[in-house]
């Protein structure tokens, strides 16, 4: 007898599991890089009611900021989904060891717009992805 393992992203829709698969590698974890030096990359994310940004992949250490209040949905790379409620001024920090990542997305599933500032580390365990030149502020 045997038993076949059902995939974490089988219930999810089809252009959500390809947009997953195609993304794994982006490393642009915001909307906009506004600041950038030889230790941190500075990200702002605004979103509208109903918006998201698309799967992105995270391997530096990082914060984000919560700016405003706000709900959203993320669905992450090993298959989980999972909401959360936002105050503004709320804060969450993450590490990843060397080889270690994280991939999700962010939809706004609240009625007001959400934003938040992201900040990475660029002297974490692992290189710094690269990020399209249109990302970053132009001043």
């Amino acid at each position: 007898m045997s038993s076949e393992l059902k995939s974490p992203l089988a219930d999810w829709p089809r252009d959500l599991a390809k947009e997953l698969t195609e993304a794994r590698f982006n490393g642009a974890v915001g909307h906009e890089l506004v600041s950038e030096t030889q230790r941190v990359r500075v990200w702002s994310i605004r979103l509208k009611p109903g918006e998201r940004i698309g799967f992105h992949r995270h391997v530096l250490d990082y914060f984000w900021t919560a700016i405003t209040d706000g709900r959203s949905v993320s669905h992450y790379g090993d298959g989980r989904i999972a909401e959360k409620t936002y105050a503004a001024g709320d804060t969450q920090h993450y590490s990843f060891g060397p080889g270690e990542f994280m991939v999700h997305d962010l939809h706004n599933i609240g009625d007001t717009e959400l934003a938040f500032t992201t900040v990475e580390f660029l002297g974490s365990a692992n290189t710094p992805l690269p990020i399209p030149d249109r990302l970053r502020r132009r001043n």
